[in-house]
C-alpha cells in the first residue's frame, strides 16, 4: 500500500488542468475550463475543470473527482495503478509500507519479468521490421491479412527467428537471467538443459494487461505442419493468470467505456481485424473458456456484451457455459451468428466499421433466444428432449440475478416453448431453493439460515433502501467536506469556548441514541474523521481525498465536490454551506433518525400481522404500546423537520 505522506506529496504536486489537457482539449470558462467529456458522447461541453478545488465533473454523465479519480476512470486504473501513473509523470519516488525479505524478493522477480517481456516484446518487432527473414516471412503473413502498418504497430506485432536459440542467446548477451528466460516462458529448458526459445519460427501476438505491461505472448505458425500446435501461448507464470487477462482490453476499454458495449470474439485476429475496420471495442478470449476473473473484468466497463460466433455450432454449443456465467455476473447478453464461412475476423476484412455495426445491430439476438433457436434444432418434436430443453434454458434464466430480468425472460420463454410461465417460474424457484440448500450444507450460507428462532422476537431488518441510504450519504458528506468546522460554541463560566465540531456533534447524537450507520463504507469514513477531529489544522476534504483507501478517495471525490461549479458571479453572492451548519447538521441528523423511527413502525406492523402475533393478545398490546411510543417520537421529528402530521387516533 502506498503510503499517506507519498499520497500527500503527488497530490500536491499534481495539477487537475495539466493532467486533464493531456485528454481533453479544455477552453477557460471565468475561473474553471470546459471541455467535451471523455466519458460520454456529447457535443455541447459539460465537462468542468476547478483549479482551486482540483476538481472535475461532467453535469451531463455525472463522473469526475480529484485527479486521480479522472486518470483512474479515463485510463481504467486501479487507486494504485493511478496514483503511480501520477508519481511517474511527476518524478514522485513511490514510498509503500515496510516489506519483508519475501516481499520485496517477489516484487524484483515480477518487476524483472515484466523488463526482460517489455524487452522481448522490442526484440520481436525489431525482427519483423528490420531482419530479413521477419520481413520476408513474418511480415508477408500479416500483409496476407491485410493487416496496415499502423495497425501492425498499434498491436504491437513480432516475429521470433526460426532458429532455436536466438531470442535466449540475445537476452543472454542483454545480460538478462536465463532464470527469467524460463519462469516468463520465454524459453523452455530440454533434458540435457539446453534453452530453447519456445516460439521460434512463429508470428507473435504481445499480450497487454488492463495497464499496458506485456504480460505474456501468442505465437502462430506459419508453416503447414500438421504436428506442431497452430497457437502456442505463454504458460502461467508469477505474472501472468490466462484466467484474469482479455486480449485487446488494453487497446480497446476507452472504446468500450464509450459504446457501453463489448464486442466478444475468440482469436487475436478477429480483434485485430475489427480495430482495423474501425470498430474497437472488441476484446477475444483467445480461444479459452471464458473464466470469472475475465468476466469481473469486463463488467468492469460496460453491462452489455455481444458475443460474436461464426458458424461452428460444435463450438458455438461449447461456449454456452461461458455465456450462462456472463448472465450469472448481471450482464446484458446479445449474440450474432455471422454468415455462413465468415468469422469475425474476415467477416471485418470484407467491410468497413458502419456496415459491420449496422449488420450486428440489425442480426444480433437476446442469448435466451439464440439458445433456445439453437437447442430446438435436436428436438424434432420429440417431447422428452423438448423437456430437456426447457430444463436447459431454465438453468440459464435461473443465473439471472436480476428479479425483473428473469421474470421477463420467463414471460418470453413461455411464449416461444409453448409452456407456462408459471411452470418456468416455479422450475427457476427449485433450482434456487437446491442452490440455497447446497449452500447451507457446504457451510456458505450467512450463518443465520436454518437456525431456530423464537417466533415472539422481531428479526430486525438491517436492509437499507435507497431513500435511508441517501439520507447517510448527507450525513457523511457533511463530515467529509466540513468534518472540523464547528456546528456550535459555547461560551464557558470560566471565559472559554468549548466549540464542538461537526465529527463530534453527528458521533454523540449518534452514540447517545444508541444508533450507527447502516452502510459500512459510511462507518469506516466517520470512524477515520477521528482523527480530524483531533486534529483541527487538517483540511478534512484532501484528507480523504488524499486517503490511501481507494474507496474512501473515490467517495470523497464524490460526496465532497459541489454540486454545481460556480461562475464568478454566481459564487460573489452564494452563500456557503460551512456559514449555515448550525442549521444543516441537526437538520440531516433529524432526516436519518425519522427514517429509523419510521422503519421500525413499519416493522411492528408487519409484526402484528403474523399469526402467531394476533393469537397472543398479550404480545399484540406489547406490539401496540412499542408502536404508541414510537409514534409520538415520529411527530416529534415531523415537527422538527416541518412535516404535517395527521392524527390517526
Amino acid at each position: 500500500m502506498i503510503d499517506r505522506n507519498t499520497i500527500n506529496r503527488i497530490m500536491d504536486a499534481a495539477d487537475i488542468v495539466d493532467v486533464v489537457k493531456e485528454f481533453v482539449t479544455l477552453r477557460k470558462a471565468g475561473v474553471n475550463y470546459k471541455g467535451i467529456c471523455p466519458f460520454h458522447d456529447e457535443k455541447t461541453p459539460s465537462f468542468v475543470v476547478s483549479p482551486s478545488k482540483q476538481l472535475c465533473k461532467c453535469f451531463s454523465c455525472g463522473k469526475g473527482g480529484n485527479v486521480v479519480h479522472f486518470i483512474m476512470e479515463h485510463e481504467q486504473m486501479t487507486y494504485p495503478e493511478a496514483l503511480r501513473w501520477l508519481a511517474k509523470k511527476y518524478g514522485i519516488e513511490i514510498h509503500e509500507k515496510e516489506e519483508t525479505e519475501e516481499e520485496k524478493k517477489n516484487a524484483s522477480t515480477r518487476e524483472s519479468m515484466f523488463i526482460l517481456n517489455e524487452w522481448a516484446k522490442d526484440y520481436f518487432c525489431n525482427n519483423l521490421h528490420n531482419h530479413a527473414d521477419g520481413i520476408a516471412i513474418g511480415m508477408a503473413y500479416f500483409r496476407q491479412r491485410g493487416f496496415r502498418d499502423d495497425i501492425i504497430k498499434k498491436f504491437q506485432l513480432g516475429y521470433s527467428l526460426a532458429a532455436k536459440d536466438a531470442l535466449g542467446n540475445a537476452a543472454l548477451a542483454k545480460g538478462f537471467n536465463a532464470e527469467y528466460l524460463e519462469k516468463t516462458g520465454l524459453c523452455y529448458k530440454t533434458d540435457d538443459g539446453k534453452l530453447v526459445d519456445r516460439y521460434h519460427g512463429r508470428v507473435i501476438f504481445p499480450v497487454h494487461t488492463i495497464s499496458g505491461k506485456i504480460v505474456a505472448f501468442g505465437g502462430r505458425i506459419l508453416s503447414s505442419d500438421k504436428k506442431l500446435a497452430k497457437y502456442v501461448n505463454s504458460p502461467e507464470s508469477e505474472i501472468y493468470s490466462k484466467s484474469h487477462e482479455l486480449y485487446g482490453l488494453y487497446l480497446s476499454k476507452h472504446a468500450i467505456v464509450k459504446e457501453n458495449r463489448c464486442f466478444l470474439v475468440e482469436g487475436y485476429t478477429d480483434v485485430i481485424s475489427m480495430h482495423q475496420s474501425g470498430i474497437e471495442n472488441v476484446v477475444a478470449s483467445s480461444g479459452t473458456s471464458l473464466t470469472e476473473g475475465q468476466i469481473r473484468l469486463l463488467h468492469r466497463f460496460t453491462n452489455n456484451i455481444t458475443v460474436l460466433y461464426d458458424g461452428d455450432s460444435a463450438g458455438i454449443r461449447a461456449s454456452l457455459r461461458g455465456i450462462d456465467m456472463l448472465l450469472a455476473e448481471g450482464l446484458n447478453i446479445k449474440v450474432l451468428l455471422l454468415p455462413d464461412g465468415d468469422d469475425p475476423d474476415s467477416f471485418a476484412r470484407k467491410h468497413n466499421a458502419k456496415e459491420y455495426k449496422d449488420y450486428i445491430d440489425s442480426h444480433q439476438v437476446d442469448f435466451i433466444k439464440f439458445k433456445t433457436n439453437l437447442l430446438m434444432e435436436d428436438c424434432n418434436n420429440d417431447p422428452i428432449k423438448k423437456a430437456e430443453l426447457i430444463q436447459n434454458i431454465v438453468q440459464s434464466i435461473a443465473f439471472v440475478p436480476d428479479n425483473i430480468v428473469r421474470q421477463m425472460y420467463a414471460k418470453e420463454c413461455s411464449a416461444s416453448l409453448g409452456v407456462s410461465e408459471q411452470l418456468i417460474i416455479n422450475e427457476i424457484a427449485k433450482i434456487h431453493k437446491k442452490e440455497n440448500s447446497d449452500n447451507k450444507k457446504s457451510g456458505e450460507g450467512n450463518g443465520t439460515e436454518g437456525e431456530q428462532t423464537d417466533t415472539n422476537v422481531a428479526i430486525p431488518d438491517t436492509s437499507i433502501n435507497a431513500k435511508e441510504q441517501k439520507e447517510e450519504e448527507f450525513l457523511i458528506s457533511a463530515i467529509i467536506r466540513y468534518g472540523n468546522l464547528p456546528v456550535f460554541a459555547t461560551e464557558n463560566e470560566d471565559g472559554t469556548t468549548t466549540v464542538v465540531n461537526v465529527v463530534d456533534y453527528v458521533t454523540n447524537e449518534l452514540k447517545q441514541d444508541e444508533l450507527s450507520l447502516r452502510v459500512p463504507l459510511f462507518r469506516d469514513v466517520l470512524k477515520e474523521a477521528q482523527y480530524i477531529s483531533a486534529h483541527p489544522e487538517t483540511n478534512a476534504l484532501q484528507y480523504f481525498l488524499n486517503h490511501p483507501n481507494a474507496e474512501i478517495s473515490k467517495l470523497a471525490g464524490q460526496l465532497g465536490e459541489d454540486q454545481y461549479i460556480l461562475s464568478k458571479n454566481q459564487a460573489a453572492t452564494f452563500i456557503p454551506d460551512e456559514q449555515r451548519l448550525h442549521e444543516l447538521v441537526p437538520r440531516l441528523l433529524h432526516d436519518f433518525k425519522h427514517s429509523i423511527v419510521k422503519k421500525e413502525m413499519q416493522a411492528l406492523l408487519e409484526q402484528l400481522k403474523r399469526p402467531e402475533i394476533m393469537q397472543s393478545p398479550e404480545e399484540c398490546l406489547k406490539i401496540m404500546a412499542q408502536y404508541k411510543e414510537l409514534s409520538n417520537i415520529e411527530k416529534q421529528f415531523a415537527q422538527i423537520l416541518g412535516e404535517r402530521v395527521i392524527s390517526t387516533n
